[in-house]
């Protein structure tokens, strides 16, 4: 009896933690088209505004015993950091300058830039059957890009600059510094957070005002100031619960969510921002989601099937 009520509330806290994700990881991304539609808050000090606040946010789980931070040195975290800056600033000008429809498929198309990053720089082998899941992903992503009544050409450029930069960030960079510097994410971030602020401070007066109108200490509303507050609480938040997400379920599990959000994203972007949804962008739409249903499928498939060769080899 008391392993079942264990059971019962092992479970609890992983639907808890994973309705919390979902509220925080949508909220994000119609919280920050909201702030630059209607308050038009510069992208970079946006950016910024997310970095301070999740790196205080992991000062506070430090102090907490949450994790143990671990010296690293700051010379091997340098380019993690430029990285860091990079996809996010990228991603967040393609939400900016992009319906949330296509900016949300344009971050389907991280998948096939991984796939090719692995096969051409580190010689790594994929299935037949992964590499056609590859093509109804990309086409998708065309389709709905082409028929986008909203398509702006420089929105693409930030959606594709934020592609490229993101698959290098979590292939080459983030997963070969974790690797080699024997940490975990939330120790990771503990150190990219505060450089990526310093990086960004440096970058923003070269690039938006700063104490004129429309700069990050221009003059702005109580609610508009609320508002990218909220969003800096938030990012931490995303962060958070993303680690806790990977830690405490399975591969399907984290994977079958993400297509969940992915889904919910995609409709309450149309329907909160009335963005006109054409038949062909639904075929997009459905073609990329079919896509990234396989790959997930067919990946986890040949994840088990290596594991069990494992277990039974003498």
């Amino acid at each position: 009896m008391a392993s079942l009520a264990d059971r019962v509330r092992g479970n609890g806290r992983i639907a808890a933690g994973l309705l919390f994700n979902l509220l925080v990881s949508i909220c994000i991304v119609f919280l920050n088209k909201w702030i630059y539609v209607h308050h038009g808050f510069p992208n970079m000090s946006l950016t910024l505004v997310h970095f301070v606040v999740t790196w205080l946010g992991l000062y506070v789980c430090q102090k907490l015993d949450i994790f143990a931070p671990k010296s690293l040195p700051l010379s091997k975290l340098l380019l993690l950091a430029l990285s860091f800056c990079g996809f996010v600033v990228f991603t967040n000008l393609s939400l900016q300058n992009n319906t949330i429809g296509t900016y949300q498929l344009a971050k389907a198309m991280t998948t096939p830039v991984i796939i090719a990053i692995q096969t051409f720089w580190y010689q790594k082998r994929f299935s037949i059957r992964i590499q056609l899941t590859l093509i109804p992903i990309t086409v998708g992503v065309i389709l709905n890009s082409y028929y986008d009544v909203k398509f702006h050409s420089l929105g693409m450029v930030f959606a594709a600059l934020g592609v490229v930069v993101t698959s290098l960030y979590q292939v080459v960079v983030g997963r070969s510094k974790q690797h080699e510097l024997q940490v975990n994410s939330m120790q990771l971030l503990y150190y990219q957070a505060p450089m990526s602020s310093a990086m960004l401070l440096v970058a923003v007066p070269c690039f938006e005002p700063v104490f004129a109108e429309g700069g990050i200490f221009g003059p702005w509303s109580v609610s508009a100031l609320l508002m990218v507050l909220l969003s800096g609480v938030i990012a931490f938040m995303v962060n958070l619960s993303i680690y806790w997400i990977i830690g405490n379920t399975s591969p399907v599990t984290y994977n079958m969510f993400g297509h969940f959000k992915f889904c919910i994203t995609l409709c309450g972007g149309y329907i909160l921002f009335k963005d006109p949804l054409s038949v062909n962008q639904g075929l997009g739409i459905l073609c990329t989601l079919f896509g990234i249903l396989a790959y997930t499928h067919f990946k986890l498939s040949e994840q088990e099937g290596s594991k069990s060769k494992l277990v039974q080899r003498p």
